[in-house]
């Protein structure tokens, strides 16, 4: 029986360590637009002064690009499974920077600031706690086809431009179109990309991936398009 060559870490260290600060990967943050992987720390930090992959130079975004990261955690337990003490350590250095900070949030006397907390109190029970998904901005626009069923009943939109969370679904698009258009409960839209209808569960994020960006779409925003649901029984 062949034995196994044994490994060294060293060996995977161009797959875990950060282009911009050259440690291990704290935190593994992918650019979606080009699938290159940093520190989050790192990488957010970068994107204050740039638009662009500090690895690649592709323009991420023209105005904000930290809405195309994605945080990798799988990628964070591998790291952390290749590499002894490295989690630990990480926990560590963490905990004794939040022992520094906590003096500032305090008052002279060490207690806890009381307008800090009041306000803090008051601003619990109004959270939006879609305030930290990543966004997408999007185009909706109505796609008319001369002489079909329906095309005076749906009209294209005001403000056809919207950001919204990328786990929104196109059933929530559906029904956000349904209400601007003041359409009957009964009515059925199709919702699509690039010529192809999308099923009412694909998210944003799914769509942008798999049928617009892979097709060489690279403008933006991402376009979809609406009609009346076409019957072919």
């Amino acid at each position: 029986m062949a034995t196994q060559r044994r490994r060294f870490v060293k060996e995977f260290n161009p797959y875990v360590t950060c282009y911009i600060c050259k440690g291990y990967l704290i935190k593994p943050t992918t650019v979606t637009e080009c699938l290159h992987t940093f520190c989050k720390s790192c990488i957010v930090q970068h994107f204050e002064e740039s638009n662009d992959c500090p690895k690649c130079g592709i323009q991420v975004h023209e105005t904000n690009p930290i809405e195309m990261l994605r945080l990798d955690n799988t990628l964070e337990e591998i790291i952390f499974k290749l590499v002894p003490g490295l989690r630990e350590g990480e926990q560590q250095r963490e905990s004794e920077f939040w022992k520094r900070k906590r003096p500032q949030e305090n008052g002279e006397d060490g207690l806890p600031n009381k307008r800090l907390k009041d306000d803090e109190e008051e601003t619990d029970g109004n959270k939006d706690y879609h305030r930290s998904d990543p966004q997408i901005a999007i185009c909706l626009d109505c796609l008319r086809n001369n002489g079909q069923s329906g095309e005076n009943v749906v009209k294209g939109l005001m403000k056809k431009f919207i950001r919204c969370s990328t786990r929104i679904t196109v059933g929530t698009i559906k029904k956000f179109l349904s209400l601007k258009l003041k359409l009957p409960s009964t009515y059925e839209l199709d919702v699509l990309c690039n010529g192809e209808i999308m099923g009412k569960d694909h998210t944003m994020e799914f769509i942008y991936m798999t049928r617009w960006r892979l097709r060489g779409e690279n403008s933006y925003p991402m376009v979809l398009q609406y009609r009346p649901r076409i019957d072919f029984g």
